[in-house]
């Protein structure tokens, strides 16, 4: 069960006579401080058992120690035992299954069942015998809240301000953007974040949150089914979608003083889903948002989760649903997600699809960390119905071609980028001629244009971009039908993208 108080809920299932607890955690320090603060309470014995020293308690006999130290000699004497004490148990997840452990555990449930005392496991993905569970309490150990962050932050400060002067530069919304970006981080790796950017120079600063993104990334590395993507593009460098940008901006205030937000009536927003046509900007969106809101970005490539194995994919899509939860607030990109969940509908790979979808719906539903999912779908017809359901996403949001005002931005932006003066072109013809043009085939006609004169010796010319326009075939032509028939579905059941938001009259 989830924990939100996780002391008490701990005390009253040990006075409820549950001889076994799995405590759910990937934190073995804040879990062992917990349960000794759970024993205190009960006036009860603590014993800490580690693979590497046996049991840890000053009252045992130095004897009764050694021949605890082998795990099925340390269950018996728990069986044993007459007094009322919490024997924490860390790392023995891959015995759970062997016969004579699962044995000594339920023997040593029993035996507790019967007194104040319980056999508390530890560790994370704990999977429990089928025979334990009658005997068992699940508990999650919630991770820290932005008050314990706080707290933490203020006990590092007091300790480094004793050896030398520390400067603390930040404002209310800073503090609470570096505060809110340490959630998912356990107490040791905040601790460690923390201190680095205040020694380094003597100061705690805006820009320390850097810091706590670099530590996210080193996360999403290391668990390898999430991929960290560094983003320096932001939404005033998009050319077109002001409708968009602007629903964006707006709920970027609640990141800023999450707080007030709640107190207003406001949560942490869900996603958008980003439909459209090819080339159009969807994906820049989903990094210019993460740049915006100053959050890490992950993208979630779904062919990292399949696995020729039963029941891994399905495991490997929670692993990777945790670690966006654990490192919250994240923006979690998922491109082109037609493709992850284009069989749901079949058995083409043994439902393996299906499965992941209705995980996928579950936890879009159920999530509990603040995850901003953008997903960007180029063919809606390959989606499940149950996907674009209201109530999935925030909102879902057509993104059409450019009108002429966003393909002259567009010309001036990727002008620029490469060393040309858009001054000295002719931009309304080249708007003209690039009518149903996306903004990556505009980028992509300046790019070959840039190559042929280049290989010619020759300069860029209103001319020789008219000339590789006349030469491209875009999207709105090749595949006029598909277009139109996403423009018809788009109708009635998406916001445009690409409008700004009607003012309603006062």
């Amino acid at each position: 069960m989830p924990s939100s108080d996780p002391l008490r809920d701990l005390e009253l299932l040990i006075r409820s006579r549950y001889g076994l607890i799995v405590l759910s955690t990937d934190e073995e320090d804040r879990a062992e401080t917990l349960l000794r603060h759970v024993a205190d309470r009960l006036k009860a014995q603590f014993y800490l058992w580690t693979r590497t020293r046996g049991f840890q308690c000053a009252d045992l006999p130095q004897n009764t120690l050694q021949a605890a130290r082998d795990l099925p000699a340390a269950l018996r004497l728990v069986g044993s035992s007459r007094f009322a004490a919490v024997y924490h148990f860390q790392g023995i997840a891959g015995e759970l299954n062997e016969p004579e452990i699962e044995s000594l555990l339920q023997d040593a449930a029993r035996a507790l069942s019967g007194q104040l005392g319980a056999v508390v496991l530890t560790g994370e993905d704990l999977h429990l015998p089928a025979r334990l569970r009658a005997h068992a309490a699940m508990v999650s150990l919630p991770p820290l809240d932005a008050q314990e962050y706080r707290e933490l932050l203020q006990g590092i400060l007091r300790d480094l301000s004793r050896r030398s002067k520390i400067r603390v530069e930040v404002s209310d919304s800073d503090l609470n953007r570096i505060l809110g970006g340490l959630l998912g981080l356990t107490r040791l790796e905040a601790e460690k974040v923390l201190t680095r950017a205040i020694i380094e120079d003597g100061r705690l600063a805006a820009d320390d949150i850097r810091h706590v993104i670099e530590a996210k990334k080193a996360i999403v590395e290391r668990d390898g089914l999430l991929e960290y993507t560094p983003s320096d593009a932001h939404l005033s460098g998009i050319a077109d979608l002001a409708g968009l940008k602007t629903w964006l901006s707006q709920r970027r205030l609640i990141l800023e003083d999450p707080q007030k937000a709640a107190a207003f009536g406001l949560s942490f927003p869900k996603g958008v889903l980003l439909i459209g046509v090819q080339g159009c900007g969807k994906s820049l969106c989903a990094k210019a948002v993460a740049a915006e809101w100053g959050l890490p970005l992950l993208k979630l490539d779904p062919s990292n989760l399949y696995n020729k194995y039963m029941g891994e994919s399905e495991r490997n899509f929670k692993r990777a649903m945790r670690t966006a939860e654990r490192l919250a607030p994240v923006v979690l990109w998922i491109d082109e997600i037609e493709k992850a969940f284009a069989s749901a509908g079949g058995e083409q790979d043994g439902g393996t699809s299906q499965r992941i979808f209705g995980s996928f719906l579950a936890w879009m539903q159920d999530r509990k960390g603040d995850v901003f999912v953008v997903a960007t779908a180029n063919n809606i017809e390959r989606l499940p119905p149950e996907f674009v359901r209201k109530g999935r996403f925030d909102e879902i949001f057509f993104v059409d071609l450019p009108v002429p005002e966003a393909r002259r931005a567009l010309f001036e932006i990727h002008l620029r980028r490469r060393g040309q003066d858009p001054r000295t072109f002719d931009l309304d013809a080249l708007v003209e001629s690039s009518d149903g043009f996306s903004g990556a085939e505009i980028e992509q006609a300046i790019l070959s244009s840039l190559y042929t004169v280049f290989a010619a010796s020759s300069t860029l010319s209103t001319g020789s971009l008219l000339d590789e326009l006349r030469r491209t075939r875009p999207l709105s032509k090749t595949m006029a039908d598909q277009i139109d028939a996403l423009r018809t579905w788009a109708r009635g059941r998406a916001v445009s993208a690409n409008e700004p938001p009607r003012i309603p009259d006062a």
